[in-house]
């Protein structure tokens, strides 16, 4: 497991399982990210290329401060569109995430995200079809907006691996930062688990308006074809208590 640094909180707001994460990741122009970056941070890129990230996943056994189970809220559905940035902190490089939108379908997990960590949390209903076993299978997630359908879905390809070493799959699944603006303050928070097994995800795709959820920007660039997709298998997941950066 990634473990915190001795400077960071060691105060675990949040351990849950991520499983079944359908990662879809599209190059992106930086100048549409850029606003989106806060304080204290960098846009992080692979290759010279920027990313944006369409991700589906499943949290389950999920509890606060690592002990808390809250009743119906332990299992639940997630799909966030996110970005990469970077900090250096005293020579340590963080590579991090931001997140644009994360859709739930539980209005106390959205009111609780925003308000610590000040993530832009939005509750729509939400389900999803799963089939998924050690030799692969497919994941699928759907959600309501005003009444129109979304959803994302892949199949996996041939075997899973763990991300090789200067992968893209690794770039995206090995982040182990949060970043986010709450009041006009930069926040960091840190993110533990282990490396993950992935699949290659073929007839991978984003289906809905996008423009409704994300705006115009955004919306083009999911409107075309992911530029490369995956399914990881996730694992327990560790989220500690956020810090002012800035």
């Amino acid at each position: 497991m990634n473990l915190p640094p001795p400077n960071s909180s060691d105060r675990v707001f949040l351990s849950t399982d991520w499983r079944d994460l359908l990662m879809l990741n599209y190059e992106i122009d930086s100048a549409l990210t850029l606003p989106f970056v806060p304080n204290g941070t960098e846009l992080d890129s692979f290759q010279g290329k920027t990313y944006a990230s369409l991700v589906g996943l499943r949290f389950a056994k999920t509890k606060l401060f690592g002990k808390i189970s809250v009743p119906f809220h332990a299992n639940f559905d997630e799909v966030n569109l996110r970005i990469y940035v970077r900090r250096n902190e005293a020579g340590e490089l963080r590579r991090g995430v931001v997140f644009i939108r994360e859709i739930v379908p539980l209005p106390a997990v959205s009111f609780l995200a925003r308000a610590v960590y000040g993530e832009n949390y939005v509750s729509l209903p939400m389900n999803h079809s799963i089939a998924m076993n050690a030799a692969g299978g497919s994941v699928e997630y759907r959600w309501q907006s005003k009444r129109q359908p979304f959803r994302i879905h892949g199949q996996t390809e041939g075997v899973s691996n763990p991300a090789k070493e200067g992968s893209l799959e690794q770039f995206i699944s090995e982040h182990y930062w949060g970043y986010a603006l709450r009041r006009g303050r930069s926040l960091e928070y840190h993110v533990t688990h282990d490396s993950w097994s992935v699949w290659s995800a073929r007839d991978a795709a984003f289906e809905g308006d996008g423009d409704q959820l994300y705006g115009t920007g955004f919306g083009d660039v999911l409107a075309r074809a992911p530029d490369s997709a995956f399914i990881a298998d996730g694992s327990r997941v560790l989220v500690f208590q956020a810090t002012v950066i800035s």
